[in-house]
């Protein structure tokens, strides 16, 4: 664990300092420094840089699922060939020459989670932030950027009632029906669009007489597993990482649509 919080260390910094930025720049601006919307916002503009300086990962992945979906007749003249074939080698082989396909195509079936494996440490930092702001208030003491009266700001501001360091199962004050109601909104809304983005990827990666294909199985897993994994993980998390994941998967379908 303390290898991981060493590991951690320059991105709660760096997840803090943008937080704090975007709070004063919003701050001096008329928004009141104490109040949720305010850190809500900075939360969202923390969203939109680290978006914004993943574009080329993700033009690099759309020209991934190009790739992908030229290789689809290729992967199934390879799957006719080792049809019925069950032994250890057969399966050897196939593997071999399936790896050496994606290699000479300059692809891989896991292309499509380059980005959101890249957002893994800020979300774990931002997360690890928001989930010490109560203690820390309590303790005198500030969480990376943050100084120890941003932290006590952070730990009083709320959305609807809901504290922003509250989750369903860490209760910090407030309403806790705000928060229950709150967090089951935004669980909704970022699976939805994780949903919807994995289907334009399928789309974009899979012809559509590939439906037999072995790839689509491993396309369906992500499709159905990932939106349960951050639906059920939600219960976990603050309200404000809820902001965070919410707003990152938005943009992703945004781009998804939007980017040819």
């Amino acid at each position: 664990m303390d290898v991981l919080a060493e590991v951690l260390a320059p991105f709660k910094w760096l997840v803090s300092a943008l937080m704090v930025w975007f709070h004063d720049a919003l701050s001096g601006l008329g928004l009141p420094a104490a109040n949720g919307w305010t850190w809500t916002l900075a939360i969202i503009g923390l969203v939109l840089v680290i978006r914004a300086a993943l574009i080329p990962v993700f033009l690099r992945q759309v020209d991934a699922q190009r790739r992908m979906r030229r290789l689809q007749p290729d992967l199934k003249k390879l799957q006719d060939k080792y049809k019925g074939k069950t032994d250890q080698l057969s399966r050897q082989a196939m593997a071999q020459e399936q790896m050496a396909l994606y290699k000479e195509h300059g692809t891989n079936p896991f292309s499509a989670c380059l980005p959101m494996l890249i957002q893994v440490p800020f979300f774990l930092a931002l997360f690890q932030v928001l989930s010490g702001i109560t203690s820390a208030a309590r303790q005198d003491q500030g969480i990376g950027a943050m100084s120890h009266q941003q932290v006590v700001q952070f730990d009083a501001s709320s959305i609807h009632g809901a504290p922003l360091s509250a989750s369903v199962l860490h209760q910090v004050g407030g309403d806790q029906a705000a928060v229950t109601v709150l967090t089951v909104v935004m669980i909704l809304v970022m699976t939805a669009a994780q949903f919807l983005t994995q289907r334009r990827i399928m789309a974009r990666s899979l012809p559509d007489e590939s439906a037999d294909n072995p790839l689509l199985r491993q396309q369906r897993m992500f499709l159905y597993v990932l939106p349960l994994i951050f639906g059920v993980g939600g219960i976990l998390f603050p309200i404000g990482v809820l902001v965070y994941w919410t707003t990152t998967n938005l943009w992703t379908l945004a781009q998804q649509f939007f980017v040819k």
